[in-house]
């Protein structure tokens, strides 16, 4: 028995350190430029934009296969920024800033079926089968993909309310300043 486990932790620390020297010696490194691009992405791995996750959006982006201007999160801002860095130009003219939303759910329509959070990229929604579900606001990304499952349409995407710990100060107008 002593022999069979002491051969079974030596057969998995032999095999550790040989998937350690492996991972070390033989990562591939990603691109300066993906990894600054993808710095630069709101990293809430929602894929709205059509990608799993932000890293394989920054690594589109620069490749080139596809436009900067495809995370809406980010909005106008990121669009600019990505064009500015890549040196391209951006028609953001379709593209429209979007408020921050969280999804609510009407307890009066919810009827347990848990298809939403198991559509929830970041475990934002809370609840059982058959049990009313609960969203936890500071971990939804307001993807939306809950709302698209819902059969009973008591999933809304709400903008984020105004508080203390979100409100910010905006830059002034350079038209106001000159008058």
């Amino acid at each position: 028995m002593i022999s069979a486990i002491s051969s079974l932790a030596l057969l998995g620390l032999g095999l550790g350190i040989m998937l350690g020297y492996a991972a070390k010696y033989l990562k591939v490194e990603a691109g300066a430029l993906v990894q600054e691009i993808e710095a630069m992405l709101p990293g809430s791995q929602c894929g709205q934009c059509g990608y799993p996750g932000c890293g394989p959006a920054a690594e589109a982006v620069a490749n080139a296969k596809a436009a900067v201007t495809l995370c809406p999160p980010g909005g106008r801002a990121l669009a600019q920024s990505l064009a500015a860095k890549l040196g391209v130009s951006a028609d953001l003219s379709d593209m429209e800033d979007q408020v921050p939303q969280v999804a609510f759910v009407n307890e009066q329509l919810c009827i347990g079926c848990t298809k939403c959070f198991k559509r929830c990229p970041t475990d934002a929604l809370i609840g059982a089968n058959r049990q009313i579900h609960v969203v936890i606001k500071d971990a939804c990304t307001g993807c939306g993909k809950c709302v698209d499952i819902c059969p009973t349409e008591s999933i809304q995407m709400r903008d984020v309310p105004l508080t203390l710990e979100n409100w910010y100060w905006p830059k002034p107008d350079a038209l106001q300043l000159a008058s």
